[in-house]
């Protein structure tokens, strides 16, 4: 534990409209408890897929790029060549990416979507968004709730593949 209550309970971010303060609270907690969970994992584990789960490299790879493909879509942009490549690598052990590279990399994107957080005024966050290439409807906080409340899923499935590949 870090010593301070969970995020949510640290009172408002400055900045971030109250009504994107329950994501921003996610996503900062996400971050907190994945450099708490890695912190001395074995790079040697970092591939294995106890009983065909995912490995904690893909959950690491995967909520980054989830983070960052929301907030494309919250743009009102396509995904780039760049984001479909690293989609395609997700998990992918060749990537040779290590548990410090890729934690940085998350803590950037969490960064980003805070700042963007500050930036949408909230009187657009209803405005409509599409998913995908098959144009699926979301909106804008949608968009972002989806970010963050996935971030959170995969860092607790993050938290029991580390806690079985330690066992």
């Amino acid at each position: 534990m870090s010593g301070q209550p969970e995020f949510w309970l640290r009172g408002p971010i400055p900045e971030i409209p109250a009504l994107l303060q329950p994501g921003a609270h996610a996503l900062l907690q996400s971050l907190e408890e994945v450099k708490r969970y890695t912190k001395g994992f074995s790079e040697d584990l970092l591939w294995e897929k106890p009983g065909g789960c995912a490995s904690v490299g893909f959950h690491i790879q995967h909520i980054t790029g989830v983070l960052d493909r929301m907030l494309t879509y919250a743009k009102g942009e396509s995904l780039s060549e760049v984001q479909f490549a690293f989609l395609r690598n997700e998990g992918n052990p060749k990537t040779e990416a290590s548990i410090d590279f890729m934690v940085k990399e998350f803590e950037k994107k969490v960064e980003e979507a805070l700042s963007y957080f500050k930036s949408v005024p909230v009187a657009l966050l209803t405005e409509t968004r599409t998913v995908g290439r098959k144009k699926l409807p979301s909106t804008r906080i949608g968009l972002l709730f989806h970010a963050a409340e996935h971030s959170q899923r995969h860092v607790g499935q993050l938290w029991v593949t580390i806690n079985v590949l330690k066992a």
